[in-house]
């Protein structure tokens, strides 16, 4: 007969999770270990702890580095491993209320548009470097709105913001599947304000916002209008060449006659 336990096992994955994160802050905590350090700390084998530690190298969160400890000697230098940033972020932070509390305090103290300085400096720096990679990646082509805009998109994925740009009917659409400043951005939209103006600036044209993550949308959305179709309705900029141009002497000679008829009809 089989026998069920009466405890479920806990899943690998999840296991391995908990254990990468007690990795994680043993190394917040204590400042960069090597693996036998860390393997004694959680009570595990220096092997089983190299698999996790792998992992997390792998993922970006710690690297690793040789280092010559003054109590070692002249022996092999210590393998020791250290949070990156992308370690650290991976931890509850406040930078939210820190920017909420900075900007409460400049509206108060300025009004709105001191708010509005401030988000126009902070993007200042994102526009500058997207500005150079959209400007590299359209020299060789004809540079139109839309181009420009797959260009930024790619930029502004490189900044954190997880963009994509796609063409559609009237133009085309650049969409924002993430905010760091969303949170910050719901009290004070100058941020989504001072952000779509540059947008526009990079890709050469008014946009116009649709949706915003700040205001609750689950992307933030850019309508970006394509190049004017000259249209049946529409007078062409230039003559058209050719005898297509003959029609429009008609009207002249037709004018040119008016005078005589009238002469005709007045008396001597």
């Amino acid at each position: 007969m089989e026998t069920v336990s009466a405890h479920p096992r806990t899943s690998a994955p999840a296991d391995d999770g908990r254990t990468r994160d007690r990795v994680s802050a043993l190394l917040l905590e204590h400042g960069p270990q090597t693996a036998t350090e860390l393997a004694t700390r959680l009570g595990i084998s220096p092997a089983a702890v190299r698999r996790h530690l792998d992992s997390l190298v792998a993922a970006g969160r710690l690297e690793e580095r040789l280092t010559r400890d003054a109590h070692r000697g002249r022996g092999r230098p210590a393998r020791r491993f250290h949070l990156t940033d992308a370690g650290r972020s991976a931890f509850p932070h406040a930078y939210d209320d820190l920017a909420l509390t900075a900007l409460r305090y400049v509206a108060a103290s300025g009004g709105p548009d001191a708010v509005r300085a401030v988000a126009e400096q902070q993007l200042a720096g994102l526009e500058a470097r997207a500005s150079s990679a959209v400007e590299g990646a359209v020299r060789a082509a004809e540079g139109q709105p839309v181009d420009r805009a797959q260009a930024l998109a790619a930029a502004l994925t490189a900044e954190g913001y997880a963009a994509t740009a796609s063409a559609i009917s009237g133009g085309g659409q650049l969409c924002q599947h993430h905010c760091p400043v969303a949170h910050v951005a719901a009290e004070f939209p100058q941020l989504c304000e001072a952000e779509t103006a540059v947008i526009g600036r990079l890709v050469g044209t008014h946009v116009q916002r649709l949706a915003t993550i700040a205001h609750g949308d689950g992307i933030c959305t850019t309508h970006i209008p394509g190049p004017v179709r000259v249209g049946n309705r529409t007078a062409p900029e230039r003559p058209v060449p050719g005898d297509r141009t003959a029609p429009r002497s008609a009207p002249s000679t037709a004018t040119s006659t008016t005078p005589m008829n009238s002469r005709e009809r007045t008396p001597a």
